[in-house]
């Protein structure tokens, strides 16, 4: 077995203490293969650190739940900060058990903390992998709990996070009637 696949099995096995499940599976593992699944078409060469960042993108984010953070814009920044913070360091600590080199650290988890997003394709590729798998497998829940005017506006937001090639990828997406209705409206 190689570093790198040591490495993500490693991260795999954090993921599977997720005490969500989906299926019978921890959801941040099904979350984290599907990201990886997306990065795999998205970039096949993709380097050792940007593969781990995919894998670890969500590590542990159970450990930090957002109900204890304000419910406001300010709450869910802060939140999403320290998340950021968890998991680039709870991967750190794995690729470091494995032998990575730390620059190779620090690399990962500036990906994962999405430092220099737009600036460096790295980092627009792990969010063009977040992106993507919101909206292949979370925006028709997402689409079910909030009004019209709240789904447009996170459409419209996270299209503007996602690369030109991401987008492209995204409308070949099997979206139902409906949710392709709210797409076009946000996107149109």
């Amino acid at each position: 077995m190689s570093r790198l696949e040591a490495t993500l099995q490693a991260i795999d096995e954090l993921h599977k203490q997720d005490p969500k499940t989906v299926d019978g599976k921890a959801e941040e593992l099904t979350y984290a293969e599907h990201c990886s699944r997306w990065l795999d078409r998205l970039a096949p060469d993709a380097s050792e650190e940007l593969q781990i960042a995919v894998r670890s993108q969500h590590l542990c984010r159970w450990e930090i739940p957002r109900k204890d953070y304000p419910m406001d814009r300010t709450g869910y920044l802060k939140w999403r900060t320290a998340l950021g913070k968890l998991h680039a360091d709870k991967a750190i600590a794995v690729m470091q058990a494995q032998g990575y080199e730390q620059e190779s650290c620090e690399r990962t988890a500036t990906i994962i903390r999405k430092l220099g997003i737009k600036r460096d394709a790295e980092v627009q590729t792990l969010e063009d992998c977040a992106c993507l798998v919101f909206l292949e497998t979370g925006f028709l829940a997402f689409a079910e709990k909030h009004s019209e005017e709240k789904i447009i506006s996170i459409v419209q937001k996270t299209w503007a996070k996602m690369s030109e090639t991401a987008q492209q990828e995204a409308l070949k997406l099997p979206f139902p009637d409906q949710a392709l209705a709210l797409l076009n409206k946000a996107l149109n």
